[in-house]
Protein backbone atom coordinates (compact mmCIF):
# COMPACT_ATOMS: atom_id res chain seq x y z
CA UNK A 1 0.00 0.00 0.00
CA UNK A 2 1.57 3.56 -1.11
CA UNK A 3 1.16 6.59 1.26
CA UNK A 4 2.32 9.72 1.33
CA UNK A 5 2.10 12.61 4.15
CA UNK A 6 0.89 15.52 3.37
CA UNK A 7 2.75 18.70 4.09
CA UNK A 8 1.68 21.89 5.18
CA UNK A 9 -2.04 22.50 3.52
CA UNK A 10 -4.07 25.03 2.33
CA UNK A 11 -6.63 27.58 4.14
CA UNK A 12 -8.71 27.67 0.87
CA UNK A 13 -11.20 30.29 -0.98
CA UNK A 14 -13.41 29.75 -3.75
CA UNK A 15 -13.22 32.93 -5.68
CA UNK A 16 -16.96 33.64 -7.27
CA UNK A 17 -15.70 34.86 -10.80
CA UNK A 18 -17.97 35.78 -13.43
CA UNK A 19 -21.03 33.69 -14.35
CA UNK A 20 -21.09 31.82 -17.63
CA UNK A 21 -22.98 29.32 -19.31
CA UNK A 22 -22.03 27.39 -22.11
CA UNK A 23 -24.08 27.02 -25.36
CA UNK A 24 -25.49 23.99 -24.45
CA UNK A 25 -26.41 25.58 -20.44
CA UNK A 26 -23.59 22.56 -19.36
CA UNK A 27 -21.81 24.86 -16.62
CA UNK A 28 -23.31 27.47 -14.43
CA UNK A 29 -20.59 27.32 -11.51
CA UNK A 30 -18.23 29.28 -10.08
CA UNK A 31 -14.85 28.95 -11.26
CA UNK A 32 -12.34 27.32 -7.95
CA UNK A 33 -8.98 29.38 -7.24
CA UNK A 34 -6.59 28.73 -3.93
CA UNK A 35 -5.28 31.11 -1.90
CA UNK A 36 -3.22 31.28 1.35
CA UNK A 37 -1.64 28.50 3.38
CA UNK A 38 -2.06 27.15 7.47
CA UNK A 39 -0.02 24.36 8.60
CA UNK A 40 -1.72 20.55 8.34
CA UNK A 41 -0.23 16.88 8.07
CA UNK A 42 -2.62 13.90 7.56
CA UNK A 43 -1.71 10.56 5.67
CA UNK A 44 -3.05 9.65 2.53
CA UNK A 45 -5.79 6.64 2.88
CA UNK A 46 -5.36 3.70 0.84
CA UNK A 47 -8.28 5.18 -1.26
CA UNK A 48 -7.02 8.09 -1.83
CA UNK A 49 -4.00 7.42 -2.45
CA UNK A 50 -5.34 5.29 -5.53
CA UNK A 51 -6.93 8.40 -6.96
CA UNK A 52 -5.06 11.63 -5.59
CA UNK A 53 -4.65 13.10 -9.32
CA UNK A 54 -8.61 12.77 -8.71
CA UNK A 55 -8.88 14.73 -5.90
CA UNK A 56 -10.03 18.49 -5.04
CA UNK A 57 -7.11 20.82 -3.59
CA UNK A 58 -9.71 22.37 -1.26
CA UNK A 59 -11.89 19.77 -0.16
CA UNK A 60 -9.24 16.80 0.28
CA UNK A 61 -5.95 18.87 0.59
CA UNK A 62 -4.20 17.20 -2.01
CA UNK A 63 -3.49 18.85 -5.46
CA UNK A 64 -5.55 16.74 -7.93
CA UNK A 65 -7.75 18.18 -10.64
CA UNK A 66 -11.14 17.95 -9.02
CA UNK A 67 -11.93 15.21 -11.66
CA UNK A 68 -14.42 13.81 -9.11
CA UNK A 69 -15.48 17.42 -8.18
CA UNK A 70 -16.50 17.87 -12.19
CA UNK A 71 -18.20 14.89 -12.49
CA UNK A 72 -20.36 15.17 -9.69
CA UNK A 73 -21.19 19.43 -10.05
CA UNK A 74 -20.69 19.77 -13.90
CA UNK A 75 -21.05 17.05 -15.72
CA UNK A 76 -23.46 15.19 -13.99
CA UNK A 77 -25.17 12.87 -16.27
CA UNK A 78 -24.71 14.89 -19.77
CA UNK A 79 -23.65 13.25 -22.51
CA UNK A 80 -20.70 14.31 -24.45
CA UNK A 81 -19.56 13.91 -28.48
CA UNK A 82 -17.31 10.95 -28.79
CA UNK A 83 -13.66 11.91 -29.00
CA UNK A 84 -10.73 9.59 -30.01
CA UNK A 85 -7.58 10.00 -28.19
CA UNK A 86 -4.54 8.07 -29.57
CA UNK A 87 -1.99 7.00 -27.18
CA UNK A 88 1.51 6.29 -29.07
CA UNK A 89 2.78 4.34 -26.90
CA UNK A 90 3.88 0.57 -26.51
CA UNK A 91 1.41 -2.07 -26.42
CA UNK A 92 -1.86 -2.02 -24.85
CA UNK A 93 -3.55 -5.11 -22.92
CA UNK A 94 -6.49 -4.90 -25.30
CA UNK A 95 -8.51 -7.37 -23.40
CA UNK A 96 -7.90 -5.53 -20.16
CA UNK A 97 -11.65 -5.33 -18.12
CA UNK A 98 -11.21 -1.64 -17.51
CA UNK A 99 -9.73 -0.70 -21.08
CA UNK A 100 -12.05 -3.52 -23.52
CA UNK A 101 -14.91 -1.33 -23.92
CA UNK A 102 -13.17 2.16 -24.79
CA UNK A 103 -10.90 1.09 -27.44
CA UNK A 104 -11.43 2.55 -30.58
CA UNK A 105 -12.50 0.56 -33.71
CA UNK A 106 -11.62 0.99 -37.45
CA UNK A 107 -14.99 1.17 -38.61
CA UNK A 108 -13.78 0.00 -41.98
CA UNK A 109 -11.68 -2.56 -41.61
CA UNK A 110 -11.93 -7.10 -40.67
CA UNK A 111 -9.61 -8.96 -39.05
CA UNK A 112 -9.59 -11.24 -41.73
CA UNK A 113 -5.82 -10.52 -43.38
CA UNK A 114 -7.14 -7.81 -45.85
CA UNK A 115 -6.64 -4.11 -45.91
CA UNK A 116 -10.79 -3.78 -45.95
CA UNK A 117 -10.59 0.12 -46.32
CA UNK A 118 -8.06 0.58 -48.39
CA UNK A 119 -5.58 2.84 -45.43
CA UNK A 120 -2.46 0.45 -46.43
CA UNK A 121 -2.85 -0.96 -43.14
CA UNK A 122 -4.03 -4.73 -43.04
CA UNK A 123 -6.26 -5.67 -39.74
CA UNK A 124 -5.69 -2.52 -38.20
CA UNK A 125 -8.61 -2.93 -35.73
CA UNK A 126 -7.85 -0.84 -32.67
CA UNK A 127 -5.02 0.51 -34.01
CA UNK A 128 -1.58 -0.23 -35.21
CA UNK A 129 1.95 -1.50 -34.46
CA UNK A 130 4.72 0.39 -35.99
CA UNK A 131 7.31 -2.34 -33.57
CA UNK A 132 5.99 -5.99 -35.14
CA UNK A 133 6.85 -8.47 -32.57
CA UNK A 134 10.57 -6.35 -31.20
CA UNK A 135 10.29 -5.05 -28.34
CA UNK A 136 13.66 -4.24 -26.33
CA UNK A 137 15.43 -2.06 -27.90
CA UNK A 138 18.50 0.29 -27.55
CA UNK A 139 18.85 3.83 -26.56
CA UNK A 140 19.55 6.50 -29.39
CA UNK A 141 23.11 7.27 -28.77
CA UNK A 142 24.31 3.77 -28.78
CA UNK A 143 22.08 3.21 -31.83
CA UNK A 144 24.14 5.98 -33.51
CA UNK A 145 27.61 4.07 -32.54
CA UNK A 146 26.58 0.61 -33.50
CA UNK A 147 25.40 1.93 -36.79
CA UNK A 148 27.95 5.08 -37.38
CA UNK A 149 25.13 7.55 -37.74
CA UNK A 150 25.69 11.46 -38.13
CA UNK A 151 28.96 12.97 -38.36
CA UNK A 152 31.43 12.88 -36.38
CA UNK A 153 30.09 15.78 -33.45
CA UNK A 154 27.21 13.48 -33.23
CA UNK A 155 28.99 10.41 -32.65
CA UNK A 156 31.15 12.21 -30.04
CA UNK A 157 28.44 13.08 -28.24
CA UNK A 158 26.70 9.88 -28.25
CA UNK A 159 30.21 8.41 -27.07
CA UNK A 160 30.41 10.70 -24.16
CA UNK A 161 26.61 9.93 -22.84
CA UNK A 162 27.46 5.78 -23.46
CA UNK A 163 31.15 6.53 -21.53
CA UNK A 164 28.60 8.03 -18.62
CA UNK A 165 26.14 5.48 -18.20
CA UNK A 166 27.54 2.46 -18.94
CA UNK A 167 29.94 2.33 -15.67
CA UNK A 168 27.10 3.07 -14.23
CA UNK A 169 24.50 0.66 -14.87
CA UNK A 170 28.26 -1.86 -14.41
CA UNK A 171 28.37 -0.76 -11.08
CA UNK A 172 25.05 -0.51 -9.96
CA UNK A 173 23.33 -4.35 -10.70
CA UNK A 174 26.05 -6.19 -8.61
CA UNK A 175 25.41 -4.11 -5.96
CA UNK A 176 21.91 -4.21 -6.08
CA UNK A 177 21.86 -8.07 -6.95
CA UNK A 178 23.76 -8.52 -3.38
CA UNK A 179 21.62 -5.81 -1.21
CA UNK A 180 18.28 -7.86 -2.43
CA UNK A 181 19.70 -11.23 -1.70
CA UNK A 182 20.44 -10.00 1.90
CA UNK A 183 17.50 -8.28 2.76
CA UNK A 184 15.53 -11.46 1.15
CA UNK A 185 17.55 -13.48 3.02
CA UNK A 186 17.06 -12.03 6.57
CA UNK A 187 13.55 -11.35 5.89
CA UNK A 188 13.11 -15.35 5.56
CA UNK A 189 14.89 -15.73 8.84
CA UNK A 190 13.09 -13.76 10.37
CA UNK A 191 9.77 -14.71 9.64
CA UNK A 192 10.98 -18.17 10.56
CA UNK A 193 11.94 -17.25 13.87
CA UNK A 194 9.34 -14.81 14.93
CA UNK A 195 6.69 -17.51 13.12
CA UNK A 196 4.73 -14.49 11.07
CA UNK A 197 4.82 -13.40 7.88
CA UNK A 198 3.89 -9.50 8.74
CA UNK A 199 6.02 -8.29 11.57
CA UNK A 200 6.71 -4.70 12.70
CA UNK A 201 9.63 -2.77 13.71
CA UNK A 202 8.36 -2.96 17.48
CA UNK A 203 9.12 -7.17 16.94
CA UNK A 204 12.53 -6.51 15.45
CA UNK A 205 13.64 -4.27 18.37
CA UNK A 206 11.95 -6.73 20.74
CA UNK A 207 13.59 -9.58 19.42
CA UNK A 208 16.90 -11.27 21.32
CA UNK A 209 19.38 -12.13 18.72
CA UNK A 210 20.96 -15.37 18.65
CA UNK A 211 24.42 -15.07 16.80
CA UNK A 212 26.18 -11.54 15.65
CA UNK A 213 25.50 -12.72 11.68
CA UNK A 214 21.81 -12.75 13.15
CA UNK A 215 22.12 -9.59 14.95
CA UNK A 216 23.50 -7.85 11.37
CA UNK A 217 20.59 -9.44 9.88
CA UNK A 218 18.11 -8.05 12.37
CA UNK A 219 20.06 -4.80 11.90
CA UNK A 220 19.69 -4.41 8.21
CA UNK A 221 15.73 -4.91 8.35
CA UNK A 222 14.81 -2.63 10.95
CA UNK A 223 17.02 -0.13 8.74
CA UNK A 224 14.54 -0.96 5.76
CA UNK A 225 11.69 -0.10 7.91
CA UNK A 226 13.24 3.03 9.55
CA UNK A 227 13.05 4.94 6.16
CA UNK A 228 8.92 4.03 5.90
CA UNK A 229 9.03 1.59 3.89
CA UNK A 230 8.16 -2.37 4.48
CA UNK A 231 9.99 -5.26 3.52
CA UNK A 232 8.17 -7.26 0.66
CA UNK A 233 7.87 -3.42 -0.80
CA UNK A 234 11.62 -3.15 -0.12
CA UNK A 235 12.50 -6.35 -2.16
CA UNK A 236 10.15 -5.56 -5.10
CA UNK A 237 12.10 -2.17 -5.65
CA UNK A 238 15.22 -3.51 -5.49
CA UNK A 239 14.05 -6.72 -7.70
CA UNK A 240 12.53 -3.37 -10.18
CA UNK A 241 15.93 -1.75 -10.22
CA UNK A 242 17.75 -5.12 -11.14
CA UNK A 243 15.58 -5.44 -14.13
CA UNK A 244 16.04 -2.08 -14.87
CA UNK A 245 19.96 -2.17 -15.05
CA UNK A 246 20.08 -5.77 -16.10
CA UNK A 247 17.75 -4.38 -19.62
CA UNK A 248 20.39 -1.61 -19.62
CA UNK A 249 23.71 -4.16 -20.06
CA UNK A 250 21.63 -6.53 -22.31
CA UNK A 251 20.09 -4.20 -24.15
CA UNK A 252 19.69 -0.42 -24.02
CA UNK A 253 23.54 0.24 -23.40
CA UNK A 254 25.07 -2.75 -25.32
CA UNK A 255 26.33 -1.63 -28.89
CA UNK A 256 26.10 -4.88 -30.27
CA UNK A 257 22.30 -5.33 -29.81
CA UNK A 258 20.14 -5.02 -32.83
CA UNK A 259 16.47 -4.88 -31.68
CA UNK A 260 14.83 -3.94 -34.62
CA UNK A 261 16.18 -7.13 -36.98
CA UNK A 262 12.24 -8.83 -35.90
CA UNK A 263 10.74 -5.75 -37.81
CA UNK A 264 13.23 -6.42 -40.75
CA UNK A 265 13.02 -2.42 -42.27
CA UNK A 266 15.34 0.17 -42.16
CA UNK A 267 14.12 2.46 -39.73
CA UNK A 268 16.44 5.41 -41.12
CA UNK A 269 14.93 4.93 -44.29
CA UNK A 270 11.84 7.01 -44.44
CA UNK A 271 10.74 5.86 -47.75
CA UNK A 272 10.69 2.36 -46.02
CA UNK A 273 7.08 2.61 -45.04
CA UNK A 274 5.51 -1.07 -45.25
CA UNK A 275 6.07 -2.51 -42.14
CA UNK A 276 4.62 -3.42 -38.68
CA UNK A 277 1.46 -4.76 -38.48
CA UNK A 278 -1.96 -4.43 -37.20
CA UNK A 279 -2.23 -6.21 -33.67
CA UNK A 280 -1.05 -3.33 -30.83
CA UNK A 281 -1.21 -5.72 -28.96
CA UNK A 282 1.52 -6.13 -25.50
CA UNK A 283 4.05 -8.90 -26.89
CA UNK A 284 5.85 -8.91 -23.51
CA UNK A 285 5.25 -9.39 -19.83
CA UNK A 286 7.27 -6.39 -18.99
CA UNK A 287 5.40 -4.56 -21.58
CA UNK A 288 3.16 -2.41 -18.98
CA UNK A 289 3.52 1.41 -19.60
CA UNK A 290 0.84 1.66 -22.57
CA UNK A 291 -2.07 0.08 -20.77
CA UNK A 292 -1.27 2.52 -17.37
CA UNK A 293 -0.82 5.42 -19.30
CA UNK A 294 -4.45 4.34 -21.10
CA UNK A 295 -6.29 3.87 -17.94
CA UNK A 296 -5.31 7.12 -16.79
CA UNK A 297 -6.70 8.80 -19.46
CA UNK A 298 -10.18 6.63 -19.99
CA UNK A 299 -10.04 3.21 -18.04
CA UNK A 300 -14.06 2.99 -17.93
CA UNK A 301 -15.68 4.91 -15.21
CA UNK A 302 -19.27 2.66 -15.10
CA UNK A 303 -18.38 -0.74 -14.54
CA UNK A 304 -17.44 -0.70 -10.83
CA UNK A 305 -13.68 -2.21 -11.20
CA UNK A 306 -10.36 -1.38 -10.21
CA UNK A 307 -10.23 2.78 -11.49
CA UNK A 308 -11.81 5.42 -13.43
CA UNK A 309 -10.01 7.36 -16.33
CA UNK A 310 -10.35 11.26 -16.29
CA UNK A 311 -12.34 11.32 -19.42
CA UNK A 312 -15.69 9.67 -20.43
CA UNK A 313 -17.17 9.18 -23.72
CA UNK A 314 -13.91 8.80 -25.19
CA UNK A 315 -12.07 6.04 -27.34
CA UNK A 316 -8.51 5.09 -26.97
CA UNK A 317 -6.79 4.56 -30.67
CA UNK A 318 -3.80 1.79 -29.66
CA UNK A 319 -0.62 3.04 -31.17
CA UNK A 320 2.20 0.52 -30.11
CA UNK A 321 5.73 2.54 -31.66
CA UNK A 322 7.50 3.06 -28.19
CA UNK A 323 9.84 -0.22 -27.51
CA UNK A 324 11.78 -0.84 -24.27
CA UNK A 325 14.68 1.47 -25.35
CA UNK A 326 14.64 4.41 -27.23
CA UNK A 327 11.84 5.07 -29.97
CA UNK A 328 12.66 5.49 -33.72
CA UNK A 329 12.10 9.12 -35.32
CA UNK A 330 10.53 7.20 -38.19
CA UNK A 331 7.88 5.02 -36.06
CA UNK A 332 6.95 8.90 -34.36
CA UNK A 333 6.08 10.06 -37.65
CA UNK A 334 4.52 7.27 -39.07
CA UNK A 335 2.20 6.92 -35.69
CA UNK A 336 1.45 10.76 -35.35
CA UNK A 337 -0.11 10.94 -39.65
CA UNK A 338 -1.73 6.90 -38.87
CA UNK A 339 -3.59 8.69 -35.69
CA UNK A 340 -4.56 11.92 -37.63
CA UNK A 341 -5.62 10.08 -40.40
CA UNK A 342 -7.85 8.11 -38.56
CA UNK A 343 -9.65 10.76 -36.43
CA UNK A 344 -7.70 11.40 -33.46
CA UNK A 345 -8.43 14.67 -32.29
CA UNK A 346 -5.78 14.39 -29.02
CA UNK A 347 -2.64 12.49 -29.33
CA UNK A 348 -0.77 11.45 -26.06
CA UNK A 349 3.00 10.96 -26.52
CA UNK A 350 4.86 9.63 -22.77
CA UNK A 351 8.11 9.11 -24.41
CA UNK A 352 11.00 11.09 -25.38
CA UNK A 353 14.51 10.55 -25.55
CA UNK A 354 17.96 12.90 -25.99
CA UNK A 355 19.05 12.04 -29.10
CA UNK A 356 16.92 12.26 -32.18
CA UNK A 357 18.87 12.18 -35.52
CA UNK A 358 15.98 12.53 -37.83
CA UNK A 359 14.02 15.01 -35.48
CA UNK A 360 12.45 16.44 -39.19
CA UNK A 361 10.47 13.47 -39.96
CA UNK A 362 8.94 14.36 -36.49
CA UNK A 363 8.59 18.10 -36.97
CA UNK A 364 6.96 17.53 -40.48
CA UNK A 365 4.36 15.61 -38.59
CA UNK A 366 3.48 17.57 -35.90
CA UNK A 367 2.99 20.69 -38.51
CA UNK A 368 0.42 18.05 -40.24
CA UNK A 369 -1.17 17.51 -36.96
CA UNK A 370 -1.24 21.20 -36.37
CA UNK A 371 -3.11 21.41 -39.88
CA UNK A 372 -5.55 18.61 -38.81
CA UNK A 373 -6.58 20.51 -35.57
CA UNK A 374 -5.32 17.77 -33.54
CA UNK A 375 -4.06 18.62 -30.34
CA UNK A 376 -0.48 16.68 -28.96
CA UNK A 377 0.15 16.83 -25.53
CA UNK A 378 3.71 15.32 -24.46
CA UNK A 379 5.44 14.34 -21.39
CA UNK A 380 8.36 16.78 -20.24
CA UNK A 381 11.09 13.75 -19.36
CA UNK A 382 12.15 12.37 -15.74
CA UNK A 383 15.61 13.30 -15.45
CA UNK A 384 14.70 16.50 -12.61
CA UNK A 385 16.42 19.17 -15.79
CA UNK A 386 15.25 22.50 -17.10
CA UNK A 387 14.13 21.77 -20.50
CA UNK A 388 14.97 25.61 -21.22
CA UNK A 389 18.83 24.76 -21.03
CA UNK A 390 19.96 23.81 -24.27
CA UNK A 391 22.07 21.13 -23.23
CA UNK A 392 18.63 19.09 -21.74
CA UNK A 393 17.02 18.35 -24.86
CA UNK A 394 13.96 16.30 -24.71
CA UNK A 395 13.05 14.99 -28.10
CA UNK A 396 10.31 15.30 -29.82
CA UNK A 397 9.55 18.93 -29.06
CA UNK A 398 8.26 22.11 -30.66
CA UNK A 399 10.84 24.17 -31.32
CA UNK A 400 14.26 24.46 -32.89
CA UNK A 401 16.68 25.64 -30.32
CA UNK A 402 16.83 27.67 -26.93
CA UNK A 403 14.46 30.74 -26.65
CA UNK A 404 13.25 29.99 -30.21
CA UNK A 405 9.56 30.86 -31.18
CA UNK A 406 7.10 27.45 -30.92
CA UNK A 407 7.19 25.64 -34.51
CA UNK A 408 3.14 24.81 -34.07
CA UNK A 409 0.97 26.00 -31.62
CA UNK A 410 -0.74 22.42 -30.80
CA UNK A 411 1.87 20.79 -28.53
CA UNK A 412 1.48 20.50 -24.64
CA UNK A 413 4.13 19.64 -22.46
CA UNK A 414 3.16 18.45 -19.04
CA UNK A 415 5.53 18.26 -15.65
CA UNK A 416 4.49 16.27 -12.74
CA UNK A 417 3.12 16.25 -9.47
CA UNK A 418 3.78 14.38 -6.82
CA UNK A 419 0.53 14.44 -3.99
CA UNK A 420 2.03 16.70 -1.42
CA UNK A 421 1.07 20.32 -0.75
CA UNK A 422 3.62 22.33 -0.61
CA UNK A 423 7.35 22.91 -0.91
CA UNK A 424 7.75 18.72 -2.18
CA UNK A 425 4.79 19.74 -4.92
CA UNK A 426 6.87 18.77 -7.97
CA UNK A 427 7.87 15.39 -8.22
CA UNK A 428 11.54 15.29 -7.98
CA UNK A 429 12.22 13.68 -10.69
CA UNK A 430 10.29 16.16 -13.55
CA UNK A 431 12.16 17.91 -15.56
CA UNK A 432 10.24 21.55 -15.75
CA UNK A 433 10.92 25.11 -17.76
CA UNK A 434 10.06 28.23 -17.66
CA UNK A 435 9.40 28.61 -21.75
CA UNK A 436 9.69 24.72 -22.59
CA UNK A 437 7.15 23.22 -19.86
CA UNK A 438 3.42 24.35 -19.93
CA UNK A 439 1.61 22.82 -17.16
CA UNK A 440 2.43 20.84 -14.00
CA UNK A 441 -0.59 17.62 -13.75
CA UNK A 442 -0.74 14.75 -11.45
CA UNK A 443 2.32 12.24 -12.29
CA UNK A 444 3.80 10.39 -9.31
CA UNK A 445 2.38 7.33 -7.87
CA UNK A 446 -0.25 7.06 -10.05
CA UNK A 447 -2.68 3.84 -9.91
CA UNK A 448 -3.87 2.50 -13.38
CA UNK A 449 -3.89 -0.50 -15.33
CA UNK A 450 -1.56 -3.27 -16.12
CA UNK A 451 -1.73 -6.05 -17.74
CA UNK A 452 -3.66 -9.13 -17.14
CA UNK A 453 -6.87 -7.31 -15.39
CA UNK A 454 -4.17 -6.06 -12.87
CA UNK A 455 -3.56 -2.75 -11.03
CA UNK A 456 -0.78 -1.24 -9.68
CA UNK A 457 1.20 2.94 -8.94
CA UNK A 458 3.46 3.81 -11.24
CA UNK A 459 5.13 7.25 -11.53
CA UNK A 460 6.62 9.71 -13.96
CA UNK A 461 5.92 12.44 -16.38
CA UNK A 462 4.43 9.76 -18.80
CA UNK A 463 1.50 9.17 -16.09
CA UNK A 464 0.83 13.46 -15.86
CA UNK A 465 0.76 13.55 -19.76
CA UNK A 466 -2.59 11.09 -19.90
CA UNK A 467 -3.92 12.96 -17.38
CA UNK A 468 -4.03 15.95 -19.66
CA UNK A 469 -4.65 14.19 -22.62
CA UNK A 470 -7.78 13.30 -20.42
CA UNK A 471 -8.99 16.92 -20.00
CA UNK A 472 -8.12 18.03 -23.82
CA UNK A 473 -10.18 14.43 -24.34
CA UNK A 474 -13.17 15.83 -22.30
CA UNK A 475 -13.35 19.37 -23.51
CA UNK A 476 -13.08 18.25 -26.84
CA UNK A 477 -16.20 15.76 -26.19
CA UNK A 478 -18.30 18.70 -24.63
CA UNK A 479 -17.16 21.67 -26.94
CA UNK A 480 -16.22 19.93 -30.39
CA UNK A 481 -15.90 23.29 -31.94
CA UNK A 482 -13.30 24.42 -30.09
CA UNK A 483 -9.84 24.15 -31.79
CA UNK A 484 -6.55 22.20 -30.49
CA UNK A 485 -5.07 25.81 -29.76
CA UNK A 486 -7.99 26.82 -28.11
CA UNK A 487 -8.15 23.79 -25.83
CA UNK A 488 -4.48 23.95 -24.69
CA UNK A 489 -4.73 27.94 -23.89
CA UNK A 490 -7.99 27.03 -21.83
CA UNK A 491 -6.04 23.97 -19.95
CA UNK A 492 -2.58 26.56 -19.54
CA UNK A 493 -5.10 29.66 -18.68
CA UNK A 494 -8.00 27.64 -16.19
CA UNK A 495 -5.37 25.69 -14.19
CA UNK A 496 -4.39 26.92 -10.57
CA UNK A 497 -1.67 29.62 -9.77
CA UNK A 498 -0.92 28.43 -6.16
CA UNK A 499 0.72 31.38 -3.78
CA UNK A 500 3.67 28.77 -2.73
CA UNK A 501 7.38 28.30 -3.02
CA UNK A 502 8.78 24.62 -4.17
CA UNK A 503 12.03 22.97 -4.18
CA UNK A 504 13.44 22.21 -7.32
CA UNK A 505 17.46 21.37 -7.91
CA UNK A 506 17.58 22.56 -4.35
CA UNK A 507 16.63 25.82 -4.55
CA UNK A 508 12.89 27.66 -3.70
CA UNK A 509 10.92 28.43 -7.21
CA UNK A 510 7.64 29.85 -8.09
CA UNK A 511 5.10 27.92 -10.41
CA UNK A 512 5.81 30.61 -12.70
CA UNK A 513 8.95 29.94 -12.45
CA UNK A 514 9.18 26.84 -13.55
CA UNK A 515 6.77 26.28 -16.46
CA UNK A 516 5.03 28.99 -18.63
CA UNK A 517 1.94 28.81 -17.56
CA UNK A 518 2.84 29.03 -13.95
CA UNK A 519 -0.24 26.18 -12.91
CA UNK A 520 -1.12 23.14 -12.23
CA UNK A 521 -4.15 21.61 -14.39
CA UNK A 522 -7.61 21.26 -13.07
CA UNK A 523 -10.97 19.97 -15.23
CA UNK A 524 -13.17 21.86 -12.98
CA UNK A 525 -11.82 25.13 -14.22
CA UNK A 526 -11.31 23.58 -17.92
CA UNK A 527 -14.47 22.99 -18.35
CA UNK A 528 -16.30 26.19 -17.03
CA UNK A 529 -13.43 28.28 -18.85
CA UNK A 530 -14.33 26.09 -22.29
CA UNK A 531 -18.14 27.25 -21.83
CA UNK A 532 -17.22 30.49 -21.92
CA UNK A 533 -14.58 30.59 -25.00
CA UNK A 534 -17.62 28.30 -26.54
CA UNK A 535 -20.52 30.78 -25.52
CA UNK A 536 -17.98 33.56 -27.10
CA UNK A 537 -17.81 35.33 -23.50
CA UNK A 538 -14.25 34.89 -22.99
CA UNK A 539 -11.92 35.10 -25.90
CA UNK A 540 -8.22 33.34 -26.06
Amino acid sequence: MIKALLKPSLGLTIGLLAMGCSSTGLLTAPTLTYQNTSPRTRELSDSESKQWGHLDLLRDTVPGMSVNRAYEELIKKKKGQSVIIAVIDSGIDLAHDDIKDVLWVNPGEKADGLDNDGNGFVDDIHGYNFLGESFHEQLEFTRILRLKIGDEALQNKAKEELDSKLPEAKAALPQLQQIEQIVSMAHQNIQKKLGKEYYSLADLENYDPQTPQEEQLVGILMQVLGMGEDIPSAIADLKEGINYYQSQLSYNLNVDFDGRKPVGDNPYDFSDSKYGNGDPNIRDPEESHGTHVAGIIAANRTNKKGVKGVAQAVKIMSIRAVPDGDEYDKDIANAIRYAVDHGAKVINASFGKKFSPNAEWVYESLKYAASKDVLFVHAAGNDGLDLDDLQNSNFPNDHLGKNAPELIDNYLTVGALSPVYGSEMIASFSNYGKSNVDVFAPGDEIYSTMPGNKYDFQGGTSMAAPAVAGIAGMIRSYYPQLTAPQVKRIIMESGLSLPIQVTVGGKEKSLADLCKSGKIVNLYNALILAGKVSAGQVSL
